[in-house]
């Protein structure tokens, strides 16, 4: 798990993205122009939450998120997604 400087506000949650899949169950490799965009991933920090509503996701857990979820950011070469936590499905 990465170390990052950055501190999400309110109901924000940091995730690293995992890994793209490299090869099929099959074992064919899978070029990066086919590559499904992951959608799950590691928390790495998070925000106080808001007044009344404190967040359920802790640093390390491991989360599905929907698509489209979140704003991309690279950080020390690093890439990242910052979302609400409403846009986190499960906690895996």
């Amino acid at each position: 798990m990465s170390k990052v400087n950055i501190q999400p506000l309110a109901d924000r949650v940091l995730v690293e993205p995992a890994a793209a899949e490299e090869k099929t169950a099959s074992g064919l490799y899978i070029p990066d122009t086919a590559k499904e965009k992951p959608q799950k991933g590691t928390v790495v920090a998070i925000g106080n939450g808001k007044k009344d509503e404190p967040l359920t996701v802790k640093v390390g857990d491991t989360v599905l998120y929907g698509k489209y979820a979140g704003t991309e950011l690279s950080v020390e070469g690093a890439d990242y997604l910052i979302m609400r936590e409403a846009d986190i499905f499960a906690i895996l």
